[in-house]
């Protein structure tokens, strides 16, 4: 079934792009991430540009997340307080991250530059995935039990910031510094490379912020659906990269995946899971690496102004 993209300028297999949104769709449904970070490089794969790629992945995150804000929102998990504040900052990184973009593609660099962002990010996840996997692993063996790790509370860069405030529902008592500085490092992610930034976002909050584990799912998803449906407002209208046909594909298929991916995560080990994730996390770096020191087929190409 062949389907137009208008922005990307090609045609392509409709069926093959729900097929990815499915298998994205069942790794946000098994391992709990939003699969934004492996949408991107899975569409670069497949022939669309690097940019339309990215651009159209967080459109798609966008509208994976909502289900998951109103979820945990029923369950009181989210920090509005919190969240508020890393959404202020992703507005400010989005906007750094527009112009970041807008002067690589200008210079002819940004498709070299999201996919060494992409390898460097995906090499570092899937390594230190691979190696706590292969640790729960050795552990389960011998039938040893890990020490439960001491309870952290935040950073102490973070305690040495001025203006404290009061996050009642994380229970801190810190600067909002802390918070806008980690959402404008998530804006400027998004924009670049097309990410939800969970990946980051909530490590980030457990030990660096110190929230409590309730809440920072809920509130990493809801700063996740601003700062995405700002990227994709900034790319609509200022690199006029959003390929709304092609997000449209994935989301359809990503929706049909998680629902796949959350029975398949009931009756399959954590460990076993995460270290499938983590070699398919570091088998995705290690092509894209592949690809960026290999000649291409076509040396270059013509756009028309």
């Amino acid at each position: 079934m062949d389907v137009y993209l208008p922005i990307a300028n090609l045609a392509v297999d409709g069926l093959v792009i729900v097929a990815l949104g499915v298998a994205t769709g069942i790794l946000s449904g098994v391992f709990g991430v939003g699969g934004g970070f492996l949408t991107t490089p899975l569409l670069i794969f497949y022939g669309i540009p690097p940019t339309v790629a990215a651009a159209s992945a967080a459109t798609q995150v966008t509208g994976a997340s909502v289900s998951g804000v109103f979820a945990h929102s029923r369950k009181d998990g989210v920090d509005y307080q919190m969240g508020g504040v890393t959404v202020a900052g992703g507005m400010v990184g989005a906007l750094l991250g527009a112009l970041i973009f807008n002067l690589l593609r200008s210079a002819g660099q940004i498709d070299v530059v999201i996919n060494v962002l992409y390898v460097l990010m995906l090499g570092t996840i899937g390594g230190l995935m691979a190696r706590e996997s292969l640790e729960s692993l050795r552990s389960t063996k011998d039938g040893s039990t890990s020490k439960r790790a001491a309870k952290r509370r935040h950073h102490p860069m973070i305690a040495s910031l001025p203006y404290r405030w009061r996050f009642y529902k994380s229970g801190l008592y810190i600067s909002p510094l802390g918070p806008l500085i980690l959402g404008v490092v998530v804006g400027i992610l998004t924009m670049l490379m097309g990410v939800g930034g969970g990946f980051f976002m909530v490590p980030a909050m457990l030990y660096i912020l110190g929230m409590s584990a309730k809440v920072v799912v809920g509130t990493s998803l809801f700063n996740i659906l601003f700062i995405t449906m700002l990227v994709t407002m900034v790319h609509a209208f200022t690199t006029r990269a959003v390929d709304i046909v092609l997000a449209g594909l994935l989301l359809i298929g990503s929706v049909t995946g998680a629902q796949l991916g959350t029975k398949i995560a009931n009756f399959a080990k954590p460990e076993h899971l995460r270290l499938v994730l983590a070699m398919i996390v570091l088998g995705i770096a290690l092509r894209m690496a592949f690809g960026l020191g290999v000649r291409p087929d076509e040396v270059y190409t013509v756009v028309p102004l």
